[in-house]
């Protein structure tokens, strides 16, 4: 049974950072030969793929900078600031290419907007088009921002969530954006961490789920008191509230939070939406920092249920910073996939990797497989994106790791761990925590790029093929970025550089991509699924309106289809409720699929 975590930071209190037998559990990754020796031509015969870091010559130079708060939290700011560093991926002026949307996160910088110029190079078009200064003294800073096309008009908007004001703006025709915010109704000021867009009454209009860090009563650069903190390490419930805006189809959202059940205060860092039970509305799971994660089961889109000890996801409270669902084993299912936290000799969370045991009726069973697939020991882990790197066909997984990256050869893990297992009364007052001093906090920690073998293991190639840094890694994201029929990874670095690999793809392997273009279900065709059936093999994805820490992937869905060249059928689940069935579809294509009227 895992150990809690003031079980095991108590441990490293009597026990200093000497390892011990209670808490050491040695890496199990299977990248032994992997260790960087292969040649790239040899790894892109062994493992299918390899990536190439191309930022700089794609034309993208962006670097995050991380939020400087009210003086009294100098002393441990790189612990309270550690989060903005975000991308998110959209076709805002429907031609064709994937461009992506970039966060920053100190007063006076900007966001930026690339636009993809088709010719393998991206232009920041973010200040012409007013998506750019956001980030000003008195408003807050950004943390997020997720793409939906709100009003239907064909046209992906921008919602961004902040530590402050959050702000809405309206995409006119891919030829700029006009901020409505105010219009729109939403708060004055939130700290929220998380948002996602869906459609949870499928009335055809997309709503938005945001999740809800610090109180938002809280201005964190003119602080009162510093009692601002979490008040445990297990069970922490005094963060920001979580708030669901109803889009009303006027411009407007009202927000029912409370009244659909959905009103925890268990400091957000991610939220996915996806039906889990097969009734066609989309359940919601968000994963806490401090303590249990949540799953909520959407009753016919009048309430959300938590049912997330009865599913068995929130029974051992954990640091959640990462959410995403995927069909992990080719079995039509959706497996969710929450990223924790792990320091060999001091801290073994592990990420969780839950798989369903039953995936319909009242409560959903799920288990924790993440270290019999061996995807629980990563680091002190946040973003985490599936996709099928190499297009054999399963879906592989891309993690991004590491805290605070200061003095290499001083670590802060004994002071935190100290005020960790104190009492909440010490916790929540950042005056009680020592002073980092510039040291590490799990710091220069690699991605991980876990290789799916399709019989039940995911093996770790990052050396082998590229893609890993020690940077502090946040947010990633997929894209087909230069429409190549391969998916393409991009990594937001908190204090640090937004890094683009390209992805080459072994040529025997085949794919097929869905774009899905709503008309009686929303436009932007978010919850709607795509199940595809080829060489007696099945694989479902689905359209998601947000996707992991800080992230939105590309809204085509892409389809490794392995040496095969044909396929044959496509369901594709509207969230209307139209079924829809399609064979005969060319391979190596993106197909552009519009809901029947």
């Amino acid at each position: 049974m895992q150990r809690s975590v003031i079980q095991i930071i108590s441990t490293v209190i009597f026990v200093g950072l000497l390892a011990t037998p209670l808490v050491i559990k040695h890496w199990s990754t299977a990248d032994a030969e992997a260790s960087g020796s292969l040649s790239e031509e040899a790894a892109l015969e062994r493992y299918g793929f390899t990536f190439q870091e191309v930022s700089q010559a794609a034309g993208i130079d962006f670097t995050h900078r991380p939020p400087q708060l009210d003086a009294k939290l100098d002393h441990i700011m790189p612990e309270i600031a550690s989060t903005g560093a975000a991308v998110s991926v959209v076709d805002y002026n429907n031609d064709g290419y994937q461009d992506l949307y970039v966060t920053s996160s100190a007063y006076g910088t900007q966001n930026a907007l690339y636009e993809n110029q088709g010719d393998g190079t991206f232009e920041d078009v973010g200040p012409a088009l007013g998506v750019a200064a956001i980030n000003q003294r008195g408003t807050g800073t950004s943390m997020g921002a997720v793409w939906g096309d709100y009003d239907n008009d064909g046209y992906e908007d921008l919602f961004v969530y902040k530590w402050g004001r959050p702000e809405l703006y309206h995409n006119d025709q891919g030829e700029g954006f006009t901020r409505v915010t105010d219009q729109a109704g939403f708060p004055d000021w939130l700290n929220a961490n998380t948002a996602v867009w869906f459609d949870y009454d499928r009335d055809g209009l997309l709503d938005l789920f945001v999740g809800g860090f610090y109180r938002a009563d809280l201005d964190l650069w003119e602080l009162e008191s510093t009692r601002i903190m979490r008040d445990s390490y297990e069970y922490a419930s005094n963060g920001g509230r979580n708030l669901l805006f109803h889009n009303r189809g006027d411009g407007r959202f009202e927000e029912v939070g409370e009244q659909m059940g959905l009103a925890s205060t268990r400091w957000s860092l991610a939220a996915t939406a996806a039906d889990l039970n097969g009734d066609r509305y989309p359940d919601l799971f968000i994963a806490n920092d401090f303590g249990v994660d949540e799953l909520y089961l959407n009753d016919g889109g009048e309430r959300f249920r938590d049912i997330s000890r009865a599913s068995n996801i929130s029974r051992t409270p954990k640091s959640g910073m990462n959410a995403t669902m995927a069909d992990v084993l080719n079995r039509g299912q959706w497996s969710i996939y929450v990223s924790n936290i792990s320091e060999s000799g001091l801290l073994l969370q592990g990420n969780n990797l839950w798989v369903p045991t039953s995936s319909s009726g009242e409560s959903p069973d799920f288990q924790n497989l993440a270290d019999a697939l061996g995807v629980e020991l990563a680091g002190w882990s946040y973003g985490a994106q599936f996709g099928d790197l190499n297009n054999d066909g399963w879906l592989d997984l891309f993690v991004t790791n590491g805290h605070f990256s200061g003095e290499k050869r001083e670590s802060y893990w004994y002071d935190f761990s100290k005020v960790a297992g104190g009492h909440e009364g010490i916790i929540a007052d950042a005056s009680n925590w020592p002073a980092m001093d510039g040291r590490s906090l799990s710091g220069y920690q690699r991605n991980r790029v876990w290789l799916n073998d399709g019989a039940g293991r995911f093996q770790d190639v990052g050396t082998a093929v590229g893609g890993t840094t020690t940077l502090d890694g946040r947010a990633v994201a997929l894209a087909d970025l230069w429409n190549r029929g391969t998916l393409d990874v991009v990594v937001a670095h908190q204090r640090g550089p937004l890094k683009v690999y390209r992805n080459t793809v072994r040529p025997s392997h085949h794919w097929i991509a869905f774009k899905l273009d709503g008309t009686r279900s929303n436009r932007s065709a978010i919850g709607a699924e795509v199940e595809l059936f080829w060489a007696d093999q099945q694989q479902v994805q689905r359209v998601a309106g947000g996707s992991g820490f800080g992230a939105q992937n590309q809204r085509p869905l892409h389809f490794g289809l392995g040496d095969h060249d044909r396929i044959e059928k496509a369901v594709i689940r509207w969230p209307s409720g139209t079924e829809q069935t399609l064979t005969d579809l060319a391979t190596n294509t993106l197909h552009t699929i519009q809901e029947p009227r």
